[in-house]
């Protein structure tokens, strides 16, 4: 089916026609409570009528608008709200093509994405965003695409598959669904002056598009003033309420995120609820969300319940999911409000507060009720290249795991990746680690990491040590979903298991496994990219839940712990992290050593 709309140019006379009763609706919906988020109040008894998937009327009587073949809901004297919007979002963290996702969140009220599928860049280039683009536009739902601007995400320090270059983003701009630049992650090359990151910025402002920041330092002295002064126009890294203080003050937006395992809007949403800062400048977003979140808890309906628990006041709420969204990307008068000519997104709702989704209406089509889609996400015809991404040059064995030890140490002080529950900055610690013939060993609450190489067949591995995740046993859990370059992350306790794991991923072609004592406990396979599957999104969210409940037997508590594994490559993100060159310190921005000097 073709799900293309009309501009509002395009449709203006037919608009005019119908709400001046010239011309029947397509559809009328009545008896509802308007929330009108332009001027942040319900309305009773408003009525709306839609035209080419576009609203016509918005007012008190739509009785003028309706024919003999015009659709009419009743509302039932429930609210009527806008579609959701999700500010800021990475399809592949789903584990999902743009279609499955689409199927999965419409069910929840998300009916507009801005979404940034780097990690595609990373693993197939230019050619990999252009597919998820193109997949992207075919959805009943409007889902715009940012075009990647790191990758890799900090130069000198990681090797991806392909690299993004400005020309690319200067190509890129000319797509019809692109609408900016995806969060520029090299935030220390922008403020060093860095010709190409400046060089990306440039075009998209040139484009007259709106360049997406990401700037994960506490720093908010000059180098920050540096980091907005080129551009960026949105952060969603914040994670105290004085960095979203930061972000408004310099005339940013800022993006508080619910995903999965990112938990940043009850410290930031103060700024409004507390300090009583003008809300039209603060925008909600998930930023990473798995399936199974999606389809147990919801998308951006649990975003906006989670801000209102809060203390946020529902309308603001709903103002920061859908207006505000909306007026950030330059899309006010397209999208994000019950308005004429826009394009006509609603939900109708019973309760402001829980927020049920009871039915789902975009570009002026039912697309979900009580929960169960009622449209069709057509599929981009995906080709076999995609499926064939995860090379390891080699079968791996213990050995390749193995970290020697200083020459004559019987002990020594390991640096550690520490992780952090439910955010997705890492702590720098040491440990004291005893040497077994040779060998470092990882002991107690801290296991192995490893690095592998999976994009040119190079048979490398780099090893470090990280903590947090209190394993115990013998185990290993490998992922071909390591942000942001996307080679392979395996974290055990034992070096055999790990190489198990690891040929294991080269064996299906991508995905997560988790086993122990020598069998496998879970496996999700991910053949597009090693990064998402063309399965439903219940069927991967099963495979996800079943993978959870696995690092859980191993001995894992942390709320899902699967977003802290897949983000300890991400070198863009303090403190410490592993890449494919070694071990980062990403408060320095540079490669350092595994062992303490003096070790």
């Amino acid at each position: 089916m073709d799900y293309r709309i009309g501009t509002w140019a395009e449709l203006a006379p037919r608009l005019v026609a119908v709400a001046a009763g010239r011309e029947a609706a397509d559809l009328v919906v009545r008896n509802v409570r308007l929330v009108n988020v332009q001027t942040r109040e319900v309305l009773d008894g408003w009525q709306v009528a839609v035209a080419g998937g576009r609203f016509a009327y918005v007012g008190p009587d739509a009785g003028h608008c309706i024919g003999d073949a015009t659709e009419i809901v009743d509302g039932g004297g429930r609210y009527l709200i806008p579609g959701l919007c999700d500010g800021h979002m990475h399809i592949e963290s789903g584990m999902l093509t743009p279609a499955e996702f689409a199927a999965a969140v419409i069910p929840h009220g998300t009916t507009t994405m801005f979404t940034d599928p780097h990690e595609i860049a990373n693993v197939l280039g230019l050619a990999g965003v252009r597919m998820m683009h193109d997949e992207a536009l075919m959805q009943p739902v409007s889902i715009y695409t940012q075009m990647p601007s790191c990758a890799p995400s900090a130069p000198g320090l990681e090797t991806t598959g392909f690299e993004i270059s400005a020309e690319d983003v200067a190509e890129a701009m000319a797509w019809p669904g692109i609408v900016g630049l995806g969060e520029m992650m090299n935030f220390p090359g922008v403020i060093g002056g860095d010709p190409q990151m400046l060089a990306e910025m440039a075009a998209t402002m040139q484009a007259g598009k709106t360049v997406g920041g990401h700037y994960a330092s506490p720093d908010k002295g000059a180098a920050f003033s540096a980091y907005v002064a080129g551009g960026a126009a949105d952060d969603h890294e914040g994670t105290a309420e004085a960095d979203a203080l930061a972000r408004v003050r310099n005339g940013m937006r800022s993006m508080m995120r619910l995903g999965s395992a990112w938990y940043d809007v009850e410290s930031q949403i103060t700024a409004v609820t507390e300090k009583g800062l003008d809300p039209r400048n603060f925008i909600l977003c998930t930023d990473d969300c798995m399936a199974e979140t999606l389809v147990k808890d919801g998308h951006m309906d649990r975003v906006v319940r989670h801000a209102i628990a809060c203390g946020c006041d529902p309308l603001v709420a709903l103002q920061m999911a859908t207006i505000n969204t909306a007026t950030h990307f330059g899309l006010e008068r397209e999208l994000g409000s019950i308005a004429p000519g826009r394009r006509a997104d609603m939900i109708l709702t019973s309760d402001l507060r829980d927020l049920p989704i009871e039915q789902v209406i975009a570009r002026g089509v039912t697309v979900a009720k009580e929960g169960a889609i009622t449209v069709d996400c057509p599929h981009f015809d995906w080709p076999d290249s995609v499926r064939r991404t995860v090379k390891l040059g080699k079968t791996l064995t213990g050995d390749d795991f193995g970290i020697p030890a200083p020459d004559g140490a019987n002990t020594v002080t390991a640096k550690v990746i520490g992780v952090v529950e439910n955010q997705a900055p890492t702590k720098a610690l040491t440990a004291e680690l005893p040497v077994q013939e040779g060998l470092v060993e990882a002991t107690g609450e801290t296991c192995q990491i490893a690095l592998v190489e999976r994009h040119r067949g190079t048979g490398g591995v780099t090893n470090g040590f990280v903590s947090g995740f209190g394993y115990k046993g013998r185990m290993a859990m490998a992922s071909t979903v390591a942000h942001d370059s996307h080679h392979m992350i395996v974290v055990g306790t034992d070096r055999d298991t790990m190489a198990l794991a690891a040929n294991r991923l080269g064996e299906v072609g991508g995905g997560v496994t988790v086993w122990k004592d020598g069998a496998e406990l879970a496996l999700v396979e991910l053949p597009i990219a090693g990064l998402m599957s063309d399965s439903p999104a219940a069927e991967v969210a099963a495979k996800a839940g079943a993978m959870m409940q696995a690092m859980r037997d191993c001995g894992c508590t942390l709320n899902n712990a699967y977003m802290q594994h897949s983000l300890l490559a991400l070198v863009v993100i303090p403190e410490l992290r592993i890449s494919d060159l070694g071990l980062v310190d990403v408060t320095a921005f540079e490669l350092t050593d595994l062992f303490e000097t003096g070790a």
